[in-house]
């Protein structure tokens, strides 16, 4: 087979890993113009000092032994199949390198034969890249589950950035959906690869020339929407993956149905796209914001509201804590109202040291008064419109008077109109 053929087969099957955002632009070079682009494969990522770089985006090989019911690449799926050979990859990453399509590696792999074997091959393709190349670009590799774990300590002194796909959020999916994998094969390398991060650390500031082992950190995946796990459990399994392995990230997956399964979503049932978002808003709120899972998400309420993103949703109703004064309050707990960032708190604390604030200054300040509002008062006076505390009242004029009510046959889903005009106004004014 062409290489350029395989090249088309194994970036379109390594689509649906979203720890990068693939281009999806085809665009050849013109006279007199500059650059070109190809979408086959070149994906972005960020540098940890904000650079935007690209990567391509492949598969080491998407011919599979494992079974999984929600992957494309399944052994009982029908489809072209492909692998490359560790000197092509390595070819073809320094032939898009040097015509700058390029600035690193994103590599992946189905199952090929076992996971020694398929570890192997992508071993070699990163060592001749690195020492016969001598390639010092980004290499983002995934670790496979159930490898030897030396060749996983080998994969991470060549590679930026490792991650261990969880995939499904709890033992009884993996069971149902992926029979060949178990949570201690997904696991186990997890905490390698974190144990040597923390070893490489510690010889690094003893011995200045010592190797680095996976330099950026590791990260994970999950899918969302192809087993019944609620928000809650999901947000939970993301804390404990923080705290227990010190992922750099964890990447949520709106699932795609792309396969008949009968433990699957119909192939008609479109992706959960909302959900994906409000997993981002919260993960956002438990790395930077101070927020805990149990928190965000509530036993009672084991679901994100679609029409609130997490961190109001959380504060609407939780106006026991509220109004706070901007003047004094902690930096903790204005991290915690709507419309205020880590940025905007930063500065509210650096700005308030030599004068007080005040509506206006705020707005100065980048804090989002649109919703941060109903949430402050300044020099003692509330900065809300709203003469009420009432939550609903609040939610509703947070989301430009859109009204929200459950279902009369509780089974029913939140509905969501757009009230007439007359409404709207009840409604901001508290009449309704």
């Amino acid at each position: 087979m062409e290489l350029l053929k395989k090249l088309e087969i194994l970036t379109d099957a390594a689509k649906y890993d979203v720890a990068c955002t693939s281009s999806g632009v085809d665009r050849a070079g013109e006279p007199g113009k500059l650059g070109s682009a190809v979408a086959a494969g070149i994906c972005h990522s960020f540098s940890a000092d904000g650079r935007c770089i690209s990567l391509l985006k492949v598969l080491m090989s998407n011919a599979c032994v494992y079974n999984c019911a929600y992957c494309v690449n399944r052994r009982e799926n029908e489809g072209r199949r492909a692998s490359f050979t560790p000197e092509e990859l390595c070819s073809l990453t320094m032939n898009f390198y040097r015509r700058n399509y390029i600035e690193g590696l994103f590599l992946s792999s189905a199952v090929v034969k076992s996971p020694d074997h398929t570890c192997g091959l992508m071993l070699r393709a990163l060592q001749k890249l690195r020492e016969d190349e001598g390639f010092r670009g980004y290499i983002h590799v995934k670790a496979i589950p159930g490898a030897d774990p030396v060749l996983v300590e080998r994969l991470g002194l060549y590679a930026d950035r490792m991650s261990v796909n969880i995939e499904l959020p709890s033992q009884k999916s993996l069971g149902l959906l992926a029979p060949e994998k178990t949570k201690e094969t997904i696991l186990a390398p997890m905490g390698q690869i974190c144990q040597g991060i923390q070893e490489n650390a510690s010889d690094l500031a003893r011995y200045k020339k010592a190797p680095r082992f996976v330099p950026a950190g590791q990260s994970t995946q999950m899918i969302v929407g192809a087993s019944p796990e609620t928000d809650r459990q999901i947000l939970l399994l993301t804390e404990g993956l923080y705290r227990r392995y010190r992922l750099k990230r964890v990447f949520f997956s709106a699932y795609m149905p792309v396969v008949n399964h009968r433990n699957l979503p119909a192939k008609d049932t479109p992706p959960p796209l909302l959900r994906e978002h409000r997993l981002y808003q919260a993960d956002w709120l438990l790395r930077f914001y101070g927020f805990q899972a149990k928190e965000i998400l509530e036993e009672e309420q084991p679901d994100f509201n679609p029409l609130l993103d997490p961190k109001c949703n959380w504060a609407v109703n939780h106006m026991e804590h509220f109004p706070v004064e901007v003047n004094r309050a902690p930096y903790e707990m204005l991290l915690r109202v709507p419309g205020i960032g880590v940025k905007s708190a930063q500065r509210i604390v650096q700005a308030r040291r030599y004068t007080a604030l005040d509506q206006m200054a705020l707005k100065r300040l980048g804090v989002v008064l649109k919703r941060a509002r109903f949430f402050l008062t300044c020099k003692g006076k509330s900065l809300s419109p709203l003469q009420t505390d009432n939550p609903l009242v609040i939610a509703g004029a947070i989301g430009e008077g859109r009204v929200f009510q459950q279902g009369l046959s509780g089974g029913e889903q939140l509905s969501l109109f757009a009230p007439q005009k007359e409404d709207k106004v009840k409604c901001l004014t508290g009449q309704i």
